[in-house]
């Protein structure tokens, strides 16, 4: 090819992490849950115009390939996309981050000790453990962005979930912990440490959850959360809630086929 033809090499801006950056500013972010494990149940979902769609890899049958493809298709429509991943193994962390996930939901934070090392794994060294290898990973994609390396820490946007009684103990100690950007209260798992297993509507329980938001957003850090109802989104915004799920797709599915079954007399 002559000189004078040949193209110059197109140089990828990183994408920035607006989920993140709102969670700074005023409002909340309403999202979905993704159980389907369906690229095109969640590319649907994502042009509905939810905040943030969360690709579940710990209760739903999600495997690292079928997360891969839901992110790509949520990216395309133009939605944010968190990945919860199956614990806080950095090894498996690393892969959903070489797949370009930029917000990350770990369950069962119960101490601080926890998300510091949580925090090592979602940053490169020096500030943390986490290996870097550019040149086969979609997250710089494939070495396009240029210094993909040195800009990905903060882009990054770490969500601890905090699940259990002792979780809420050491609430304090996990929110002030640094890089640590949201802790996410899970009802179902706290109710069942808190002795009222399957009743997250408990009222003990619910007073939990509010005191537990009011503690994070005094921490400085956003506060996140389930909310079923209208009733339960205007509670939890009152107590500080920065993001909320309030649905998922698999009970959207199951609530619209039995909406429709009953309305014809089935």
């Amino acid at each position: 090819m002559p000189l004078h033809l040949k193209r110059k090499r197109n140089h990828m801006k990183l994408p920035e992490n607006v989920f993140k950056r709102r969670l700074s500013e005023d409002g909340v972010q309403y999202g979905l849950w993704l159980g389907l494990s369906s690229p095109i149940a969640a590319e649907l979902c994502a042009c509905a115009g939810f905040d943030w769609l969360l690709i579940d890899a710990e209760h739903a049958p999600n495997d690292y390939r079928s997360a891969l493809s839901q992110l790509q298709v949520i990216e395309g429509a133009g939605t944010q996309a968190i990945a919860r991943v199956v614990d806080g193994n950095p090894a498996r962390i690393k892969r959903y981050l070489d797949a370009g996930v930029q917000s990350l939901l770990v369950p069962m934070v119960d101490t601080a000790e926890q998300a510091e090392e949580l925090v090592a794994a979602v940053r490169y060294p020096p500030r943390g453990k986490r290996g870097l290898a550019t040149s086969i990973t979609r997250a710089s994609r494939w070495t396009q962005i240029e210094g993909y390396a040195n800009q990905a820490d903060a882009q990054i946007c770490l969500i601890v979930q905090a699940e259990t009684v002792a979780a809420l103990d050491n609430l304090k100690a996990i929110a002030a912990v640094d890089g640590v950007d949201s802790v996410f209260v899970g009802p179902s798992d706290l109710s069942a440490s808190m002795g009222y297993l399957g009743q997250p509507g408990h009222p003990e329980v619910q007073a939990a959850i509010a005191q537990a938001l009011r503690d994070i957003a005094a921490s400085g850090k956003a506060p996140g959360t389930l909310a079923g109802t209208p009733e339960a989104v205007r509670a939890h915004t009152a107590n500080g809630a920065k993001l909320l799920g309030i649905g998922s797709d698999t009970a959207l599915l199951v609530s619209g086929c039995r909406s429709l079954l009953n309305s014809v007399g089935g």
